[in-house]
């Protein structure tokens, strides 16, 4: 099964990946993923709320992330115009 991954959609990019089923890990079962260039892609513990089952959603969520990323980066810029030292 095909996944998107937005946890890192602002310094990497959005990750296409592919699931691996029946992987295991410490006699546990876990949900692995294969990446581009056949890497694992190692986080044991992905939010649902970055993992999306089709690539338009996955482009919606990391389009809020960098609009939110810009607004932080914009407060920062507006607070350091604004510091004066005397």
């Amino acid at each position: 099964m095909k996944v998107w991954i937005t946890k890192y959609a602002l310094t990497d990019g959005i990750i296409e990946a592919q699931q691996i089923p029946g992987a295991t890990y410490d006699d546990k079962e876990y949900v692995f993923f294969v990446g581009k260039n056949s890497q694992y892609i190692t986080d044991f513990y992905i939010p649902y709320e970055e993992l999306f089952w089709d690539k338009n959603s996955a482009i919606v969520k990391a389009e809020e992330m960098r609009q939110k990323k810009i607004e932080s980066l914009k407060k920062q810029i507006n607070k350091l115009e604004e510091m004066r030292f005397e």
